[in-house]
Protein backbone atom coordinates (compact mmCIF):
# COMPACT_ATOMS: atom_id res chain seq x y z
CA UNK A 1 0.00 0.00 0.00
CA UNK A 2 1.34 3.66 -0.89
CA UNK A 3 -0.32 6.83 -0.61
CA UNK A 4 -0.32 8.95 -3.42
CA UNK A 5 2.33 11.52 -1.99
CA UNK A 6 4.71 8.54 -1.49
CA UNK A 7 3.98 7.48 -5.24
CA UNK A 8 4.44 11.08 -6.33
CA UNK A 9 8.15 11.56 -4.89
CA UNK A 10 8.78 7.98 -6.07
CA UNK A 11 8.16 9.07 -9.58
CA UNK A 12 10.03 12.69 -9.41
CA UNK A 13 12.88 10.79 -8.52
CA UNK A 14 12.51 8.30 -11.23
CA UNK A 15 12.24 11.13 -13.34
CA UNK A 16 15.86 12.02 -11.78
CA UNK A 17 14.53 15.44 -10.06
CA UNK A 18 17.28 16.67 -7.70
CA UNK A 19 16.11 19.94 -6.54
CA UNK A 20 11.93 21.47 -5.83
CA UNK A 21 11.59 24.72 -5.45
CA UNK A 22 8.51 25.09 -2.77
CA UNK A 23 6.70 26.77 -0.39
CA UNK A 24 4.59 24.06 2.58
CA UNK A 25 0.55 24.68 2.96
CA UNK A 26 -2.35 22.80 3.92
CA UNK A 27 -2.88 20.75 1.28
CA UNK A 28 0.64 19.70 0.08
CA UNK A 29 1.54 19.05 4.05
CA UNK A 30 0.84 14.77 2.84
CA UNK A 31 3.72 15.24 -0.15
CA UNK A 32 5.95 17.52 2.49
CA UNK A 33 5.93 14.60 4.72
CA UNK A 34 7.35 11.97 1.94
CA UNK A 35 9.68 14.54 0.86
CA UNK A 36 11.23 14.64 3.97
CA UNK A 37 12.59 11.88 4.12
CA UNK A 38 13.43 11.71 0.27
CA UNK A 39 16.78 12.27 -1.41
CA UNK A 40 15.39 15.11 -3.21
CA UNK A 41 17.07 18.55 -2.36
CA UNK A 42 13.92 21.32 -1.58
CA UNK A 43 14.70 24.44 -1.07
CA UNK A 44 12.27 26.95 0.58
CA UNK A 45 11.82 30.29 -1.10
CA UNK A 46 10.42 33.37 0.36
CA UNK A 47 7.21 33.64 -2.34
CA UNK A 48 5.76 31.34 -4.44
CA UNK A 49 6.52 33.43 -8.08
CA UNK A 50 10.23 32.75 -6.55
CA UNK A 51 9.89 28.67 -6.27
CA UNK A 52 8.60 28.86 -10.28
CA UNK A 53 11.01 31.64 -11.50
CA UNK A 54 14.03 29.27 -9.49
CA UNK A 55 12.51 26.15 -11.31
CA UNK A 56 12.81 28.08 -14.49
CA UNK A 57 16.04 29.29 -14.08
CA UNK A 58 17.13 25.61 -13.27
CA UNK A 59 15.53 24.64 -16.62
CA UNK A 60 17.32 26.85 -18.58
CA UNK A 61 20.64 26.62 -17.74
CA UNK A 62 20.44 22.55 -17.76
CA UNK A 63 18.16 21.40 -19.98
CA UNK A 64 16.65 19.64 -17.63
CA UNK A 65 13.07 19.99 -16.38
CA UNK A 66 12.62 22.33 -13.11
CA UNK A 67 10.10 21.63 -10.61
CA UNK A 68 7.92 23.51 -8.12
CA UNK A 69 5.51 23.09 -5.62
CA UNK A 70 2.96 25.28 -3.72
CA UNK A 71 -0.30 24.63 -1.63
CA UNK A 72 -3.51 25.25 -2.84
CA UNK A 73 -5.31 28.70 -3.30
CA UNK A 74 -3.44 31.51 -3.25
CA UNK A 75 -0.26 29.87 -3.43
CA UNK A 76 -1.11 28.08 -6.61
CA UNK A 77 -2.23 31.28 -8.20
CA UNK A 78 1.05 32.89 -6.89
CA UNK A 79 2.50 30.80 -9.36
CA UNK A 80 1.24 32.18 -12.45
CA UNK A 81 3.15 34.53 -13.31
CA UNK A 82 6.23 32.14 -13.23
CA UNK A 83 4.27 29.45 -15.62
CA UNK A 84 3.21 32.52 -17.88
CA UNK A 85 6.95 33.57 -18.07
CA UNK A 86 8.07 29.72 -18.87
CA UNK A 87 5.25 29.11 -21.26
CA UNK A 88 6.50 32.39 -23.26
CA UNK A 89 9.76 31.13 -23.88
CA UNK A 90 9.46 27.14 -23.99
CA UNK A 91 10.54 26.32 -20.83
CA UNK A 92 10.37 23.12 -19.47
CA UNK A 93 8.98 23.21 -16.24
CA UNK A 94 6.25 21.03 -13.98
CA UNK A 95 4.58 22.99 -11.27
CA UNK A 96 2.83 20.88 -8.69
CA UNK A 97 0.25 22.47 -6.53
CA UNK A 98 -1.86 21.12 -3.85
CA UNK A 99 -5.28 20.91 -4.49
CA UNK A 100 -8.58 20.56 -1.73
CA UNK A 101 -9.94 17.22 -1.13
CA UNK A 102 -11.94 15.92 -4.04
CA UNK A 103 -15.53 15.95 -2.41
CA UNK A 104 -14.64 20.07 -1.94
CA UNK A 105 -14.03 20.99 -5.23
CA UNK A 106 -16.33 24.00 -6.93
CA UNK A 107 -17.49 24.63 -3.60
CA UNK A 108 -15.55 27.38 -2.99
CA UNK A 109 -14.04 26.15 0.49
CA UNK A 110 -11.09 27.48 2.28
CA UNK A 111 -8.01 27.97 -0.02
CA UNK A 112 -9.37 26.60 -3.27
CA UNK A 113 -8.98 28.04 -6.87
CA UNK A 114 -9.37 26.23 -10.00
CA UNK A 115 -5.59 26.39 -10.99
CA UNK A 116 -6.27 24.28 -14.24
CA UNK A 117 -8.62 26.71 -15.51
CA UNK A 118 -6.31 29.78 -14.71
CA UNK A 119 -3.38 28.26 -16.00
CA UNK A 120 -4.72 26.86 -19.56
CA UNK A 121 -3.74 29.10 -21.90
CA UNK A 122 -0.44 29.12 -20.15
CA UNK A 123 0.32 25.86 -19.82
CA UNK A 124 1.59 23.39 -22.25
CA UNK A 125 -1.01 20.75 -20.57
CA UNK A 126 -2.26 20.40 -17.49
CA UNK A 127 -3.92 17.66 -14.87
CA UNK A 128 -6.38 17.43 -12.40
CA UNK A 129 -5.54 14.37 -10.69
CA UNK A 130 -8.61 12.62 -9.27
CA UNK A 131 -7.69 8.58 -8.53
CA UNK A 132 -4.01 7.77 -6.76
CA UNK A 133 -3.60 5.12 -9.02
CA UNK A 134 -3.33 8.18 -11.65
CA UNK A 135 -0.27 9.78 -10.03
CA UNK A 136 2.91 7.51 -11.28
CA UNK A 137 1.48 7.80 -15.10
CA UNK A 138 0.22 11.66 -14.74
CA UNK A 139 4.25 12.50 -13.85
CA UNK A 140 5.43 10.53 -16.31
CA UNK A 141 3.51 11.99 -18.94
CA UNK A 142 3.41 15.52 -17.48
CA UNK A 143 7.86 15.10 -17.78
CA UNK A 144 7.81 13.60 -21.44
CA UNK A 145 5.17 16.38 -22.38
CA UNK A 146 7.37 19.29 -21.12
CA UNK A 147 10.71 18.46 -22.09
CA UNK A 148 9.81 17.49 -25.80
CA UNK A 149 8.76 18.73 -29.22
CA UNK A 150 8.13 22.35 -28.18
CA UNK A 151 9.41 22.96 -24.38
CA UNK A 152 6.80 24.65 -22.12
CA UNK A 153 5.50 24.12 -18.29
CA UNK A 154 2.82 21.47 -17.96
CA UNK A 155 0.75 21.55 -14.19
CA UNK A 156 -0.17 19.05 -12.03
CA UNK A 157 -2.85 19.46 -9.76
CA UNK A 158 -3.07 17.40 -6.60
CA UNK A 159 -6.23 17.31 -4.33
CA UNK A 160 -5.10 16.73 -0.38
CA UNK A 161 -7.23 13.19 -0.38
CA UNK A 162 -4.88 12.17 -3.35
CA UNK A 163 -1.98 12.61 -1.61
CA UNK A 164 -3.38 10.72 1.60
CA UNK A 165 -5.37 8.28 -0.08
CA UNK A 166 -3.45 4.41 -0.44
CA UNK A 167 -3.33 2.19 -3.05
CA UNK A 168 -2.20 -1.60 -3.52
CA UNK A 169 -0.10 -1.29 -6.49
CA UNK A 170 0.30 1.63 -9.21
CA UNK A 171 -0.47 1.30 -12.68
CA UNK A 172 2.63 0.26 -14.20
CA UNK A 173 4.73 3.02 -16.21
CA UNK A 174 6.00 2.30 -19.42
CA UNK A 175 9.41 3.23 -20.80
CA UNK A 176 8.24 5.03 -23.70
CA UNK A 177 5.20 7.32 -23.64
CA UNK A 178 2.86 7.67 -26.45
CA UNK A 179 0.05 10.19 -26.46
CA UNK A 180 -2.44 10.38 -29.15
CA UNK A 181 -2.40 13.58 -30.79
CA UNK A 182 1.01 14.68 -29.56
CA UNK A 183 3.40 13.49 -32.01
CA UNK A 184 6.02 16.32 -32.40
CA UNK A 185 8.04 16.01 -35.79
CA UNK A 186 11.40 16.07 -35.22
CA UNK A 187 13.16 15.56 -38.90
CA UNK A 188 12.20 18.31 -41.39
CA UNK A 189 11.10 17.57 -44.49
CA UNK A 190 13.73 16.50 -47.18
CA UNK A 191 12.75 18.07 -50.17
CA UNK A 192 11.91 21.52 -48.22
CA UNK A 193 15.67 21.14 -46.84
CA UNK A 194 16.67 20.58 -50.54
CA UNK A 195 14.72 23.80 -51.82
CA UNK A 196 16.09 25.89 -48.84
CA UNK A 197 19.85 24.46 -49.93
CA UNK A 198 18.92 26.01 -53.43
CA UNK A 199 18.00 29.65 -52.24
CA UNK A 200 21.28 29.07 -50.27
CA UNK A 201 23.42 28.61 -53.41
CA UNK A 202 21.98 31.26 -55.38
CA UNK A 203 21.77 34.17 -52.84
CA UNK A 204 23.81 36.86 -52.71
CA UNK A 205 22.89 38.52 -49.29
CA UNK A 206 22.11 35.96 -46.88
CA UNK A 207 21.33 36.30 -43.28
CA UNK A 208 20.49 33.94 -40.25
CA UNK A 209 18.29 35.19 -37.89
CA UNK A 210 19.01 32.79 -34.71
CA UNK A 211 16.69 32.17 -31.73
CA UNK A 212 15.87 30.52 -28.83
CA UNK A 213 15.06 27.33 -30.10
CA UNK A 214 18.66 26.53 -31.28
CA UNK A 215 19.35 26.77 -27.93
CA UNK A 216 16.46 24.74 -26.53
CA UNK A 217 17.73 21.83 -28.94
CA UNK A 218 20.68 21.92 -28.30
CA UNK A 219 21.82 23.03 -31.65
CA UNK A 220 24.33 25.89 -31.57
CA UNK A 221 27.35 23.57 -32.42
CA UNK A 222 25.55 22.75 -35.68
CA UNK A 223 24.44 26.65 -36.13
CA UNK A 224 27.84 27.96 -35.71
CA UNK A 225 29.31 25.04 -38.08
CA UNK A 226 26.46 26.37 -41.21
CA UNK A 227 27.67 29.20 -40.83
CA UNK A 228 30.88 28.89 -41.35
CA UNK A 229 30.39 26.58 -43.98
CA UNK A 230 28.27 29.26 -45.75
CA UNK A 231 30.15 31.86 -44.87
CA UNK A 232 26.34 33.64 -44.06
CA UNK A 233 26.24 36.13 -41.52
CA UNK A 234 24.06 35.35 -38.14
CA UNK A 235 21.72 38.14 -35.81
CA UNK A 236 19.94 36.65 -32.84
CA UNK A 237 17.10 37.62 -30.75
CA UNK A 238 17.37 38.27 -27.13
CA UNK A 239 16.42 34.74 -26.63
CA UNK A 240 19.41 33.48 -28.97
CA UNK A 241 22.19 35.13 -27.32
CA UNK A 242 25.25 32.44 -26.55
CA UNK A 243 24.28 30.41 -29.98
CA UNK A 244 26.88 31.75 -31.68
CA UNK A 245 29.96 33.24 -29.67
CA UNK A 246 29.49 37.07 -29.03
CA UNK A 247 33.13 37.94 -30.43
CA UNK A 248 32.74 35.45 -33.65
CA UNK A 249 33.37 37.29 -36.86
CA UNK A 250 30.14 36.20 -38.66
CA UNK A 251 28.25 37.01 -35.59
CA UNK A 252 25.98 40.20 -36.21
CA UNK A 253 24.26 40.72 -32.26
CA UNK A 254 21.10 41.36 -31.60
CA UNK A 255 18.49 42.67 -34.07
CA UNK A 256 14.94 44.06 -33.12
CA UNK A 257 14.10 47.13 -31.06
CA UNK A 258 17.17 47.49 -29.15
CA UNK A 259 19.31 45.85 -31.71
CA UNK A 260 23.20 47.08 -33.27
CA UNK A 261 22.19 49.16 -36.28
CA UNK A 262 24.13 46.80 -38.46
CA UNK A 263 22.17 43.58 -37.79
CA UNK A 264 18.84 46.08 -38.52
CA UNK A 265 20.22 47.20 -41.52
CA UNK A 266 21.94 43.65 -43.19
CA UNK A 267 17.67 42.25 -42.13
CA UNK A 268 16.33 44.85 -43.98
CA UNK A 269 18.89 44.37 -46.72
CA UNK A 270 19.39 41.12 -47.38
CA UNK A 271 17.59 39.15 -50.17
CA UNK A 272 17.44 35.77 -48.18
CA UNK A 273 16.31 35.07 -44.65
CA UNK A 274 16.79 31.88 -42.98
CA UNK A 275 15.16 32.32 -39.61
CA UNK A 276 16.04 29.24 -36.96
CA UNK A 277 14.46 28.70 -34.12
CA UNK A 278 12.20 31.73 -33.57
CA UNK A 279 8.41 33.30 -34.04
CA UNK A 280 9.30 36.89 -35.55
CA UNK A 281 8.30 38.18 -33.00
CA UNK A 282 7.03 41.64 -32.42
CA UNK A 283 9.96 43.50 -30.47
CA UNK A 284 12.66 41.79 -33.65
CA UNK A 285 10.20 42.86 -36.40
CA UNK A 286 8.56 46.33 -35.61
CA UNK A 287 6.82 47.14 -38.44
CA UNK A 288 6.46 43.69 -40.08
CA UNK A 289 5.63 44.42 -43.59
CA UNK A 290 8.92 46.27 -43.79
CA UNK A 291 10.97 43.61 -41.80
CA UNK A 292 13.04 41.59 -44.40
CA UNK A 293 11.15 43.21 -46.97
CA UNK A 294 13.13 41.94 -50.43
CA UNK A 295 13.85 38.54 -48.59
CA UNK A 296 13.13 34.89 -49.42
CA UNK A 297 12.18 33.33 -46.07
CA UNK A 298 12.90 29.93 -44.52
CA UNK A 299 11.78 29.20 -41.29
CA UNK A 300 13.06 26.33 -39.14
CA UNK A 301 11.17 25.86 -36.38
CA UNK A 302 9.62 22.38 -34.56
CA UNK A 303 6.23 23.96 -33.88
CA UNK A 304 4.10 24.71 -36.96
CA UNK A 305 1.55 27.01 -35.46
CA UNK A 306 4.82 29.17 -35.58
CA UNK A 307 5.30 29.00 -39.32
CA UNK A 308 4.03 32.41 -41.49
CA UNK A 309 1.90 32.94 -37.86
CA UNK A 310 3.68 36.62 -37.96
CA UNK A 311 5.55 36.80 -41.34
CA UNK A 312 4.57 34.84 -44.63
CA UNK A 313 7.16 32.47 -45.02
CA UNK A 314 8.28 30.88 -48.73
CA UNK A 315 9.95 27.57 -47.42
CA UNK A 316 8.56 26.07 -44.14
CA UNK A 317 10.87 23.28 -42.62
CA UNK A 318 8.95 21.79 -39.67
CA UNK A 319 11.67 19.75 -37.44
CA UNK A 320 14.26 20.32 -34.52
CA UNK A 321 16.74 22.77 -35.27
CA UNK A 322 19.99 20.21 -34.31
CA UNK A 323 18.25 17.38 -36.19
CA UNK A 324 17.17 19.80 -39.38
CA UNK A 325 20.72 21.70 -39.53
CA UNK A 326 22.44 18.07 -39.06
CA UNK A 327 20.48 17.21 -42.34
CA UNK A 328 21.47 20.63 -44.01
CA UNK A 329 24.96 20.05 -43.54
CA UNK A 330 25.13 16.12 -44.91
CA UNK A 331 23.30 17.69 -48.01
CA UNK A 332 25.16 20.33 -48.68
CA UNK A 333 26.79 20.39 -52.15
CA UNK A 334 27.75 24.33 -52.57
CA UNK A 335 27.24 27.57 -51.04
CA UNK A 336 26.58 31.12 -52.31
CA UNK A 337 29.11 33.32 -52.40
CA UNK A 338 28.95 35.85 -49.94
CA UNK A 339 32.24 38.25 -49.77
CA UNK A 340 30.53 41.42 -51.10
CA UNK A 341 27.80 41.34 -48.63
CA UNK A 342 30.34 40.21 -45.94
CA UNK A 343 32.27 43.08 -46.73
CA UNK A 344 29.21 45.57 -46.91
CA UNK A 345 28.28 44.16 -43.52
CA UNK A 346 32.07 44.84 -42.26
CA UNK A 347 31.58 48.77 -43.32
CA UNK A 348 28.57 48.70 -41.22
CA UNK A 349 29.97 47.41 -37.87
CA UNK A 350 33.05 49.52 -38.62
CA UNK A 351 30.83 52.62 -39.30
CA UNK A 352 27.84 52.12 -37.06
CA UNK A 353 29.49 49.84 -33.52
CA UNK A 354 27.85 50.40 -30.58
CA UNK A 355 28.46 53.76 -28.12
CA UNK A 356 27.58 55.41 -25.56
CA UNK A 357 29.12 58.62 -23.96
CA UNK A 358 32.80 57.58 -22.25
CA UNK A 359 33.26 59.61 -19.84
CA UNK A 360 34.11 60.03 -15.99
CA UNK A 361 30.22 59.39 -14.84
CA UNK A 362 28.92 55.89 -13.80
CA UNK A 363 27.31 54.62 -16.85
CA UNK A 364 26.29 51.35 -16.92
CA UNK A 365 27.08 49.70 -20.16
CA UNK A 366 31.18 50.64 -18.94
CA UNK A 367 29.73 48.18 -15.74
CA UNK A 368 28.57 45.71 -18.08
CA UNK A 369 31.64 45.57 -20.10
CA UNK A 370 33.84 45.29 -17.00
CA UNK A 371 31.62 42.03 -16.03
CA UNK A 372 32.17 40.61 -19.38
CA UNK A 373 35.53 41.09 -19.25
CA UNK A 374 36.20 40.06 -16.11
CA UNK A 375 34.54 36.43 -16.54
CA UNK A 376 35.40 36.23 -20.29
CA UNK A 377 32.78 34.47 -20.42
CA UNK A 378 32.65 31.65 -18.15
CA UNK A 379 30.10 31.78 -15.61
CA UNK A 380 26.36 32.73 -16.42
CA UNK A 381 24.20 36.09 -16.68
CA UNK A 382 21.38 36.40 -15.64
CA UNK A 383 18.83 39.65 -15.54
CA UNK A 384 15.30 41.32 -14.52
CA UNK A 385 14.01 43.07 -16.97
CA UNK A 386 13.86 46.63 -18.71
CA UNK A 387 16.85 48.74 -19.22
CA UNK A 388 19.30 46.89 -17.31
CA UNK A 389 18.17 43.48 -19.75
CA UNK A 390 18.82 45.43 -23.13
CA UNK A 391 22.31 47.07 -21.57
CA UNK A 392 23.45 43.18 -20.57
CA UNK A 393 22.30 42.15 -23.96
CA UNK A 394 23.96 44.58 -26.03
CA UNK A 395 27.57 44.98 -24.09
CA UNK A 396 28.22 41.47 -22.72
CA UNK A 397 29.98 39.06 -24.71
CA UNK A 398 28.28 35.77 -24.50
CA UNK A 399 30.19 33.05 -25.79
CA UNK A 400 28.38 29.86 -24.90
CA UNK A 401 24.64 28.74 -25.10
CA UNK A 402 22.99 28.59 -21.36
CA UNK A 403 24.87 31.18 -20.10
CA UNK A 404 22.19 34.18 -20.62
CA UNK A 405 19.03 33.79 -18.87
CA UNK A 406 16.51 36.33 -19.08
CA UNK A 407 12.73 36.88 -19.42
CA UNK A 408 11.90 37.63 -22.82
CA UNK A 409 8.35 36.95 -24.49
CA UNK A 410 6.62 38.08 -20.89
CA UNK A 411 8.90 40.54 -19.75
CA UNK A 412 8.64 39.64 -16.05
CA UNK A 413 10.18 42.08 -13.81
CA UNK A 414 11.51 40.22 -10.42
CA UNK A 415 12.59 37.39 -12.43
CA UNK A 416 16.27 37.23 -12.66
CA UNK A 417 16.91 36.88 -8.80
CA UNK A 418 15.13 33.81 -8.07
CA UNK A 419 16.18 32.06 -11.50
CA UNK A 420 19.98 32.74 -10.62
CA UNK A 421 19.15 30.88 -7.49
CA UNK A 422 17.93 28.01 -9.80
CA UNK A 423 20.71 28.48 -12.51
CA UNK A 424 23.07 27.72 -9.07
CA UNK A 425 21.13 24.35 -8.56
CA UNK A 426 21.56 23.64 -12.23
CA UNK A 427 25.17 24.49 -12.48
CA UNK A 428 26.60 25.31 -9.09
CA UNK A 429 30.35 25.47 -9.70
CA UNK A 430 29.33 28.05 -12.36
CA UNK A 431 30.07 32.41 -11.28
CA UNK A 432 25.94 33.28 -11.14
CA UNK A 433 25.31 37.33 -11.40
CA UNK A 434 22.00 39.00 -11.69
CA UNK A 435 22.14 42.26 -13.43
CA UNK A 436 19.03 44.11 -12.04
CA UNK A 437 17.72 47.64 -11.79
CA UNK A 438 16.62 48.48 -8.20
CA UNK A 439 12.70 47.73 -9.95
CA UNK A 440 13.04 44.64 -10.66
CA UNK A 441 14.88 43.86 -8.01
CA UNK A 442 12.36 44.73 -5.21
CA UNK A 443 9.89 42.69 -6.92
CA UNK A 444 11.26 39.82 -5.42
CA UNK A 445 14.11 41.35 -2.75
CA UNK A 446 12.74 38.82 0.05
CA UNK A 447 14.79 35.83 -1.23
CA UNK A 448 17.87 37.58 0.26
CA UNK A 449 15.96 35.44 3.09
CA UNK A 450 16.98 32.28 0.70
CA UNK A 451 19.86 32.73 -0.63
CA UNK A 452 21.28 33.70 3.06
CA UNK A 453 19.85 30.45 4.40
CA UNK A 454 21.39 28.75 2.01
CA UNK A 455 24.46 29.91 1.22
CA UNK A 456 23.48 30.49 -2.52
CA UNK A 457 26.37 32.36 -4.03
CA UNK A 458 24.29 34.95 -6.18
CA UNK A 459 26.11 37.68 -7.03
CA UNK A 460 23.20 40.82 -8.01
CA UNK A 461 24.52 43.89 -9.70
CA UNK A 462 21.76 46.59 -8.64
CA UNK A 463 21.75 49.34 -11.50
CA UNK A 464 20.27 51.72 -9.64
CA UNK A 465 19.23 55.02 -11.22
CA UNK A 466 15.86 55.34 -8.97
CA UNK A 467 13.07 55.24 -11.76
CA UNK A 468 11.31 52.57 -13.48
CA UNK A 469 14.22 53.19 -16.21
CA UNK A 470 12.96 51.83 -19.50
CA UNK A 471 9.38 53.12 -18.46
CA UNK A 472 11.63 56.67 -17.70
CA UNK A 473 13.21 56.53 -21.03
CA UNK A 474 9.71 56.20 -23.06
CA UNK A 475 8.46 58.99 -21.08
CA UNK A 476 11.00 61.23 -21.98
CA UNK A 477 11.29 60.20 -25.45
CA UNK A 478 7.60 60.09 -26.52
CA UNK A 479 5.44 62.04 -23.39
CA UNK A 480 7.44 64.86 -22.76
CA UNK A 481 9.81 64.18 -20.14
CA UNK A 482 6.45 64.13 -18.25
CA UNK A 483 7.58 61.34 -15.34
CA UNK A 484 4.28 60.10 -14.21
CA UNK A 485 4.46 58.10 -11.36
CA UNK A 486 8.46 56.59 -12.44
CA UNK A 487 10.46 57.95 -10.17
CA UNK A 488 11.57 55.48 -7.47
CA UNK A 489 13.04 56.59 -3.60
CA UNK A 490 16.55 56.04 -2.97
CA UNK A 491 16.98 52.41 -1.20
CA UNK A 492 19.99 51.64 0.81
CA UNK A 493 20.44 48.15 -0.80
CA UNK A 494 23.38 47.37 1.33
CA UNK A 495 21.55 47.75 4.16
CA UNK A 496 19.28 45.43 3.48
CA UNK A 497 21.36 42.41 2.49
CA UNK A 498 22.62 43.18 5.54
CA UNK A 499 19.85 42.77 7.49
CA UNK A 500 19.63 39.37 5.83
CA UNK A 501 22.62 38.72 6.79
CA UNK A 502 24.20 39.22 2.84
CA UNK A 503 27.57 41.32 2.26
CA UNK A 504 27.50 44.19 -0.06
CA UNK A 505 29.04 47.41 -1.63
CA UNK A 506 27.26 50.46 -2.76
CA UNK A 507 29.77 52.30 -5.96
CA UNK A 508 29.37 55.53 -6.51
CA UNK A 509 32.03 55.85 -9.33
CA UNK A 510 33.76 54.51 -12.20
CA UNK A 511 37.08 54.14 -10.60
CA UNK A 512 35.53 51.51 -8.29
CA UNK A 513 33.68 49.81 -10.26
CA UNK A 514 36.24 46.55 -11.03
CA UNK A 515 37.52 46.12 -7.50
CA UNK A 516 33.79 45.45 -6.20
CA UNK A 517 33.18 42.92 -9.21
CA UNK A 518 36.42 41.13 -8.18
CA UNK A 519 35.27 41.18 -4.33
CA UNK A 520 31.67 40.12 -5.17
CA UNK A 521 33.30 37.34 -7.29
CA UNK A 522 35.55 36.06 -4.86
CA UNK A 523 33.20 36.09 -2.44
CA UNK A 524 32.31 32.97 -0.93
CA UNK A 525 28.26 33.71 -0.28
CA UNK A 526 25.47 35.57 -1.81
CA UNK A 527 27.04 39.46 -2.50
CA UNK A 528 24.73 42.63 -3.69
CA UNK A 529 26.70 45.09 -5.45
CA UNK A 530 24.88 48.79 -5.54
CA UNK A 531 25.99 50.81 -8.57
CA UNK A 532 24.57 54.38 -8.41
CA UNK A 533 24.34 54.94 -12.10
CA UNK A 534 24.01 58.25 -14.12
CA UNK A 535 20.11 58.26 -13.77
CA UNK A 536 18.97 59.26 -17.06
CA UNK A 537 21.55 56.63 -19.05
CA UNK A 538 19.03 55.57 -22.28
CA UNK A 539 19.59 52.37 -23.88
CA UNK A 540 19.87 53.01 -27.65
CA UNK A 541 19.78 52.26 -30.44
CA UNK A 542 15.60 52.45 -30.31
CA UNK A 543 13.18 51.39 -32.78
CA UNK A 544 10.67 53.35 -31.96
CA UNK A 545 6.74 51.98 -31.56
CA UNK A 546 5.14 51.47 -35.27
CA UNK A 547 8.90 52.05 -37.28
CA UNK A 548 11.03 49.89 -39.16
CA UNK A 549 13.66 48.51 -37.75
CA UNK A 550 16.11 50.61 -39.69
CA UNK A 551 14.50 53.69 -38.87
CA UNK A 552 16.37 53.80 -35.21
CA UNK A 553 17.09 56.60 -32.65
CA UNK A 554 19.43 57.83 -30.69
CA UNK A 555 22.43 56.31 -33.38
CA UNK A 556 24.46 58.18 -36.33
CA UNK A 557 22.44 57.01 -39.22
CA UNK A 558 24.22 56.40 -42.96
Amino acid sequence: MKTGAKILIEALQREGVDTIFGYPGGSVLPIYDELYDSSIRHILVRHEQAAAHAADGYARASGRVGVCLATSGPGACNLVTGIATAYMDSVPIVALTGQVPTGMLGNDAFQESDITGITMPITKHNYLVKDASDVGRVVREAFYIARTGRPGPVLIDLPKDISTDQVYAETPIPDSISLRGYQPTYRGHVRQIDKALDMIAQAERPLIYAGGGVIHSNGSQELVEFAERTAIPVTTTLMGLGCIPGDHPLNLGMLGMHGTQYANYAVTECDLLIGVGVRFDDRVTGKIDTFAPNATIVHIDIDPAEISKNKRVDIPIVGDVKTVLQTMLERMQKAGRTENWLNRIATWKQNHPLRYRDDDCLRPQYIIQQLSDLLRGDGIIVSEVGQNQMWTALYYCFKKPRTWITSGGLGTMGYGFPAAMGVHYARPDEPVFDIAGDGSFQMNIQELGTVAHNRIPVKVVVLNNMYLGMVRQWQELFYNRRYAYTELPPVDFVKIADAYGVDGIRVDAKDGVREALEAALEADGPFVLDFRIEREENVFPMVPAGAAINEMIGVHQP
